[in-house]
């Protein structure tokens, strides 16, 4: 006698602490499962951070009371086998929704997830999602494609940019580095140049030369009187 309640405590203990390490949990039911099929889908689910163990209904029911997995006992009828998870739900969802395909006798029949109820329409759709891990990656998607957008736009910008002035620079009849070749081209060269200075040269000497006696008589002559005296009116 004295056997069977130490078992019966070290069951809610390990429950308890089941309980105390997560708050998602799937109920199933077991009948006609064998002891192969059994410990198939439990090392299946422990790939899968869930622990599928078969408890006693009563033991259950002790176990969870008060505890946010406690609305689960609506589901305990029957010979019970709980997936607790404390990994991705969604894949443990999954595991058990083709188990049961495979094993007829496998009946999923609901859970709890962070204190919530979750029927079986509930499981379904859970096991109809990505998995953690394909979902992070399409997360990590999401949030890549507008820095690659970014990053796109932060280089076309320079590139753009520099068509534009170059359009803009055709527009106004060429570049003021083209003018300057121009001016460039229409200058004389060096050698044209000295060859023009002598004939400057030439013209400069054959300039009759002012003398500087007549510049200084012409400056010094005196200017005409503006008026002189009338004769006497008669």
């Amino acid at each position: 006698m004295n056997e069977v309640m130490t078992q019966k405590v070290a069951v809610i203990d390990e429950l308890k602490a089941k309980v105390d390490s997560t708050n998602t949990a799937v109920v199933t039911e077991y009948r006609g499962m064998t002891v192969a099929q059994i410990s198939e889908l439990r090392r299946t689910l422990r790939g899968h951070g869930a622990d599928f163990k078969v408890f006693k209904n009563t033991l259950v029911r002790r176990a969870i009371a008060g505890t946010p997995v406690e609305p689960m006992t609506e589901f305990l009828e029957g010979p019970t086998a709980i997936a607790f998870v404390n990994g991705d739900v969604s894949a443990v969802a999954k595991t058990l929704r083709d188990f049961s395909k495979s094993t007829p006798t496998l009946v999923v029949k609901g859970g709890v997830l962070d204190g919530r109820v979750l029927t079986l329409k509930d499981l379904i759709a859970l096991a109809d999602l990505p998995s953690r891990d394909v979902l992070l990656a399409q997360l990590a998607g999401l949030i890549a494609s507008p820095m690659r957008t970014m990053a796109g736009l932060m280089k076309a910008v320079p590139q753009s940019l520099a068509y534009g002035l170059s359009a803009l620079i055709d527009s106004k009849g060429g570049a003021p580095v083209g003018a300057t070749k121009t001016e460039e081209a229409e200058a004389p060269a060096p050698a044209e140049a000295e060859a023009e200075a002598p004939a400057a040269e030439a013209t400069t000497e054959e300039a009759p030369e002012v003398a500087s006696d007549e510049v200084t008589a012409e400056a010094e002559a005196p200017a005409p009187e503006a008026s002189e005296e009338a004769p006497a009116a008669e």
